[in-house]
């Protein structure tokens, strides 16, 4: 797979440390419905240079081959939560592979689950661009290149994940079909290079993150992207994690979830 090219997060770091409220605590649902799950899953080590990510894929229960979906975790770095997502994202018939980017970060070389309680969103505010870019081009590599890939990549991200996606799908023509859950717009004099079909999912009382919205409608008019955008009224960021925070929504999750995966279906038989 090319290489993503070099990007800057500072700016969408800075909008989202201030967007967010929501707690990542609170997610033994999410665990144990992950453990009841039926679907094979395992952590993978992915090396690249001098990195070692450790990395969550889950397979479907299918026989064909199946799209990989690069999956991109929140600020709070690969949660529960965000384990349960890519078992979701399986249970939909796709490989999912999900890089902890906060791999050998934490005390001791750990990951995410390594970091004490509320220190990984600092982490993630401190990785490096680059690094970041070399670790997402090694997870999508990985994916593409397993035996039951059938070679068409797609890629979700929620929150800091949401504004990654937004500047992924400008660097690579590789990716067929990006869906960024409430995610800053990226750099907008780069939209014209977008290939891949695009939903973007939008939080009506997300006040800083939509303060990008308009413009990057508006460039991706422009560039003649295939997009689909929703807002959902009345709903704050982070409205699709359902482990325990007071921002989340069941209507609208559920509402964007269903249209993230028939959108994902569509995509795919549009190949």
């Amino acid at each position: 797979m090319k290489r993503f090219i070099r990007i800057s997060f500072a700016a969408t770091l800075a909008v989202l440390l201030l967007a967010l409220a929501a707690s990542a605590s609170a997610q033994d649902w999410a665990r144990a419905r992950l453990d009841k799950s039926p679907r094979h899953r395992e952590w993978v080590t992915l090396k690249h240079g001098n990195r070692a990510v450790q990395t969550f894929v889950v397979y479907p229960e299918a026989k064909d081959k199946r799209p990989v979906v690069l999956v991109i975790h929140e600020i709070f770095g690969m949660t529960d939560w965000a384990e349960e997502v890519s078992d979701e994202i399986a249970e939909a018939g796709y490989i999912a592979v999900a890089p902890d980017l906060l791999s050998g970060m934490a005390p001791n070389g750990g990951r995410t689950s390594d970091f004490p309680e509320g220190k990984a969103v600092e982490a993630v505010s401190r990785l490096d661009p680059e690094q970041i870019t070399a670790d997402l081009d090694a997870a999508a590599d990985y994916g593409l290149k397993l035996p039951a890939s059938n070679g068409k990549l797609f890629v979700v991200g929620f929150c800091w994940g949401g504004g990654m996606v937004n500047r992924l799908v400008e660097a690579s023509p590789e990716i067929a079909a990006g869906v960024a859950f409430y995610g800053v717009a990226p750099p907008l004099d780069q939209v014209a290079k977008i290939k891949a079909k695009m939903m973007m999912h939008y939080a009506g009382l997300d006040d800083r993150v939509n303060a990008t919205r308009s413009g990057y409608e508006a460039a991706l008019k422009q560039a003649g992207v295939a997009y689909t955008m929703f807002v959902y009224p009345d709903v704050n960021h982070a409205f699709h994690n359902d482990t325990g925070g007071a921002r989340y929504n069941e209507a609208a999750a559920k509402l964007a979830w269903q249209r993230t995966v028939d959108f994902f279906h569509q995509t795919l038989g549009g190949a």
